[in-house]
């Protein structure tokens, strides 16, 4: 299968719905890795391919480092996806996932946040980069 924009949309469409619904079920104030093994049990339900704490290559001029730098959920591989559930999404956090987006090259991530009331207005950032712009 290609993937172009329309795919990626639709399979970004389909996330945030299954992602809603492990919300609706479980509300706030739970461990992030609740919530992560819900949303994997919500994918795997509707035949969505991922990979779990998918460890992301780091390449430095050449040298192959080892890191302990893990994607918790790479989607299809095109969309990369980090959970959190904290008071608040700081700065640090959408530096994260850009960098991860950038290293696992990758056009489109999602940042979620579990930890609010309103999961789809207040709790889900979506990114795309030039990965993304290149896609028909």
């Amino acid at each position: 299968m290609e993937i172009t924009k329309s795919y990626v949309n639709d399979l970004t469409y389909k996330i945030n719905g299954a992602a809603i619904e492990v919300h609706k079920e479980l509300d706030p104030g739970l461990l992030e890795s609740v919530y992560h093994q819900c949303l994997i049990h919500e994918l795997k339900s509707q035949n969505i391919k991922f990979q779990t704490e998918k460890v992301i290559p780091i390449n430095y001029k050449g040298l192959q480092l080892e890191s302990n730098l893990r994607c918790d959920l790479i989607i299809e591989d095109c969309i990369c996806l980090e959970l959190k559930a904290v008071k608040e999404l700081l700065p640090v956090h959408k530096a994260q996932l850009l960098s991860y987006m950038q290293l696992l090259k990758v056009p489109k991530g999602i940042l979620f946040n579990f930890n609010v009331y309103n999961l789809y207005k207040d709790g889900q950032k979506t990114f795309v980069n030039d990965y993304f712009r290149w896609l028909m």
